[in-house]
Formats: C-alpha cells, sequence, structure tokens
C-alpha cells in the first residue's frame, strides 16, 4: 500500500490579490512532516503552482492510485469564490483555491476538484487538508504564540480578480458539506482551516510566518501524538478560534474515518 502526497503553498499572488507570507513554509512543514512518516511528496510552490500544474499534480496524484493506498493532499493560499452558475450550490457560489496566475487562469473551483476526485480507484483513501479562507470571527482559545500585528486573511476577494460584471449578491450562507468527489462512506476526510463563511489566517509565530491552522495542527502533531484524526481535530480546538485568530477548523468524513489512526 503506497502513500503519496502533494503540498502546495503560495505567497507570491499578484499586489493586487494580496501577498502572503507562511503558505510557502507551511507547504515545507507539511511536506517534511509526511516524508517522515513514509509518504513520497511533491510540491508545488509559488511559480510552480499554475492552475493548470494544479490540476495535472491533483489528476496524477490521484489517478495514479490503487486500491489501498492513502493519498494527502495540502494546500495553503488564498482562497475566493464566484456566482454559481450550474444551480448545485445551495449558497449560490462555487468555492475555489487560487493559483499562482489566478488573474489571467482564474480559480481551481470546488466542481473541477469534484470531478478530478471522483476519477480515484475503489479503495483509495483521500486526506484533503485546506489552509485557506472565507470569512467569520469569534473569541476563545490560546493565541500565545502568535506574533502581534501579523494575521493577514488568506482570502481573495471577487473583485480583485474577476471582472465587475462577474461579482453578484449571494444568497444566505448554509454550512458547507464535505468537498466534492470526496467519500461520506469510506475513509475519506477533510480538515480544513475554517468554515466557509470564515477566514483561514496568515500570520507568524516567533518571527516565522505560518498559517495558523497548519501551525497548530503540526505542533499537536509533534508534542501530543494523537492517534486518531479526532484527536488530533479536538487537539487543534484547544488553540483555534482565538481572540486574534478568529478561525473554527473543520473536520469532515465518516464517524468511522475519524476514529482512524492519523496519516496511516
Amino acid at each position: 500500500m503506497a502513500r503519496s502526497a502533494l503540498c502546495i503553498g503560495i505567497n507570491d499572488y499578484p499586489s493586487a490579490v494580496g501577498k502572503l507570507a507562511g503558505c510557502v513554509n507551511d507547504a515545507h512543514d507539511w511536506s517534511a512532516m509526511l516524508s517522515g512518516r513514509g509518504f513520497t511528496v511533491k510540491t508545488l510552490l509559488d511559480a510552480q503552482a499554475t492552475r493548470a500544474a494544479l490540476v495535472d499534480g491533483l489528476s496524477t496524484l490521484i489517478g495514479g492510485a490503487k486500491k489501498g493506498d492513502t493519498v494527502v493532499i495540502t494546500y495553503s493560499g488564498h482562497g475566493t469564490w464566484v456566482p454559481d452558475e450550474s444551480g448545485d450550490e445551495t449558497d449560490a457560489r462555487d468555492e475555489g483555491w487560487c493559483p499562482h496566475d489566478l488573474t489571467t487562469a482564474g480559480a481551481l473551483l470546488d466542481d473541477e476538484i469534484h470531478a478530478i476526485f471522483g476519477t480515484r480507484a475503489a479503495g483509495v483513501r483521500i486526506v484533503l487538508i485546506s489552509d485557506s479562507c472565507h470569512s467569520g470571527s469569534v473569541t476563545r482559545g490560546d493565541d500565545s504564540d502568535v506574533d502581534a500585528g501579523a494575521p493577514k486573511a488568506r482570502f481573495a476577494p471577487p473583485a480583485a480578480w474577476m471582472k465587475p460584471s462577474q461579482v453578484t449578491l449571494l444568497k444566505p450562507v448554509k454550512p458547507p458539506v464535505l468537498s466534492g468527489g470526496m467519500s461520506r462512506t469510506g475513509g475519506d476526510l477533510l480538515l480544513s482551516g475554517c468554515t466557509d463563511v470564515e477566514f483561514s489566517w496568515d500570520t507568524s509565530f516567533r518571527g516565522r510566518p505560518n498559517g495558523a491552522f497548519t501551525y497548530y495542527a503540526l505542533k499537536v502533531l509533534a508534542e501530543r501524538k494523537p492517534a486518531t484524526y479526532e484527536a488530533w481535530f479536538k487537539e487543534v480546538r484547544a488553540y483555534l478560534p482565538s481572540t486574534s485568530l478568529p478561525q473554527n477548523p473543520q473536520i469532515y468524513g465518516s464517524r468511522g474515518a475519524r476514529k482512524f489512526k492519523v496519516l496511516d
């Protein structure tokens, strides 16, 4: 049973979209952790992470996996949305990732990720870890590691990269569902930095830039060694949300999948 991963990190966005600082570090950190656990890892960083490269990287990784294999995908970068044109979204918008060439190639939308995930062979387990964002707030948690004044939202508003005529009013947002193409009954899991209506924050910890969710997820994994995904997620929620990092991490997957050993 093979274990493979793709770690994506994009800091170098056009100024109009908003440059980030911690995403490449996130990708390196996830890569180092996964490599240490026996995964074969490929990274796509900054200019490497074009829209075409993301599609090819996901397609190759998932298409090459066989029954019993585990595939891990981590994404750190801006998140965004576009008005839904197909009518399949209850919140009237399609969410997506922002590739390096966002302003010319557009976002990689959830519908397209759905199609790629749908090509996997039976028995392939997918773990998707997405440290990108939307909007919202709440206060609690421990943020004593955070450098003062550092947090920046990992969100590219449509107006920053789309034509004004494409930006429309939205219907009220409903709670998110498991990312398209992922199995609700199998071993698939989605761990995300926030809900569909919140920001994930790009910040720094003791002088080093990172995504808040990535930093705490890896801190918990290294220090407390949680046995299951459920335990891992619970420990992360002890840190997030906090006063300066108002984001609610999410975990989606079956009850059985949440009790699987972490990255086993």
